[in-house]
């Protein structure tokens, strides 16, 4: 009687354990359907990588920020493709931080009427929409499509005119003395960089945002520093690029701002801490707590520049100036050899003003006229605008002198992956836990099962 009652007590446990495996099976197959039905309507994303490689930067953030419409994606590739789904990745960055962002697929082979109706010539191009307004990307990157982005958000497009036919710097030439550079980035940030040859013009045109002169080669023709000042008489912004050497032309401009321009050449003895083979440059290496200056840290070198007085003409005010060390000065005489300092020729001692923000109101239009001068083209040129902070200050300049908040700035271009180098003792903790720690882990935890299963059978 026992036996057949523990017999079926035995029986009715495994029903028991049966049903029970049952519903935790059914139990765990509703909580999966429930988190996907809860993923699908409410999705969050966290980024874990220490260097935020998943998210957007500030830069794409802020100039998100700034759009209040709505905005389509449009990617021109096969969205099962791993080109499709790589750009899709990025896009989707976008969608977390405006969620109103609509992307769509137009697979090119499929419908490549399409992709001719929108500008696309190659799989993996994306246009963007918003308010009427499109732009098809060739390259694909955060900062492409944050530039783009700006660039569709803005209400107009400021005109950057750069003074050229006398042998000046060009911005759009490829030269290494050129301005090409410094005009590509004007344009990615929705500027319009164009030469203007005032031989040939009556008048800067009024749409003109900023004016950029540099030295000429060969002397100004007739007319043309006469509407040059005029531009600057009516309140224009300017920003004046010198050079050591005579003017050509130029001198009734510097008499007009009141300009005194020290003789000789900027030679810095902080050159060799930054690796310069030549001390005659100008090293700015700190600056000042003015919106000239905002987010600059890297030192800005400027190769032969000239330095400044601080005296003006009445009626303009100097608002900021940068300037070199205290171990640097104007050198009058040659740059090779053995070069030292003489008070007797007027060589004066750093810090000595190499870019300097003048001001001034304009009566009855509320605003204030913006000037920037600087001793030296160089540092902005094709050939050095990548060197040091160079880039940086150059476009400081620039945004200075535009309305604020004109030019926006964008995320850093993209480079190569930073390498994980690891030293001896995270290798050695790495090794550990992997061949000791991680084992030891199981092996526990085994051996506690082990007993517990001992304990109750």
């Amino acid at each position: 009687m026992r036996e057949t009652r523990s017999g079926t007590l035995d029986q009715l446990g495994g029903i028991n354990r049966a049903i029970a495996d049952g519903l935790f099976l059914v139990l765990l197959l509703a909580v999966v359907v429930a988190g996907g039905w809860l993923i699908a309507r409410h999705d969050r994303y966290w980024d874990w990588t220490a260097a935020r490689s998943n998210s957007l930067t500030a830069e794409s953030l802020a100039i998100l920020a700034t759009l209040d419409g709505s905005l389509r994606a449009t990617l021109f590739a096969d969205p099962a493709s791993p080109l499709g789904k790589g750009i899709e990745r990025l896009l989707m960055r976008y969608r977390q931080a405006l969620p109103g962002l609509e992307i769509g697929f137009v697979d090119p082979q499929l419908f490549p009427e399409r992709a001719r109706e929108a500008g696309v010539t190659m799989a993996g191009q994306v246009v963007l929409d918003y308010r009427g307004r499109r732009e098809t990307l060739a390259s694909i990157s955060e900062r492409s499509i944050s530039a783009a982005l700006s660039r569709l958000g803005a209400s107009r497009i400021p005109w950057v005119a750069a003074i050229e036919g006398h042998g000046e710097r060009a911005i759009q030439g490829e030269g290494g003395t050129d301005l090409g550079d410094l005009g590509a980035e004007l344009a990615e940030r929705g500027f319009l960089a164009r030469p203007l040859d005032l031989g040939r013009v009556a008048e800067v045109p009024l749409n003109t945002r900023i004016v950029v002169v540099s030295t000429p080669r060969i002397p100004l023709f007739p007319g043309v520093v006469e509407r040059l000042i005029q531009y600057v008489e009516r309140g224009g912004n300017l920003l004046w690029l010198l050079d050591p050497g005579p003017l050509n032309g130029l001198e009734p401009l510097v008499e007009h701002l009141g300009l005194t321009i020290l003789p000789g050449t900027v030679v810095d003895a902080d050159a060799a801490a930054l690796g310069v083979a030549t001390p005659s440059v100008a090293v700015i290496a700190s600056y000042p707590d003015h919106p000239l200056a905002d987010g600059l840290e890297a030192a800005s070198v400027l190769p032969g520049s000239l330095a400044f007085d601080t005296e003006l003409a009445p009626g303009w005010t100097l608002e900021s100036y940068l300037t070199t060390g205290p171990r640097s000065w104007n050198e009058t005489g040659r740059l090779d050899g053995l070069i030292e300092r003489d008070e007797v020729v007027g060589e004066r001692p750093g810090p000595l003003p190499v870019v300097m923000a003048l001001t001034r109101p304009i009566p009855g239009e509320g605003r204030e006229q913006r000037v920037i001068l600087v001793g030296d083209g160089d540092f902005i040129s094709n050939a050095h605008i990548g060197a040091y902070g160079n880039r940086a200050l150059g476009l400081n300049l620039i945004a200075w002198l535009s309305a604020p908040g004109e030019l926006a700035e964008l995320p850093p271009a993209p480079g190569e992956p930073e390498a994980l180098v690891l030293d001896e003792r995270q290798r050695l903790t790495i090794g550990l836990g992997s061949l000791v720690v991680v084992p030891a882990i199981f092996l526990a935890i085994g051996l506690v099962m082990r007993w517990l299963r001992w304990r109750h059978p």
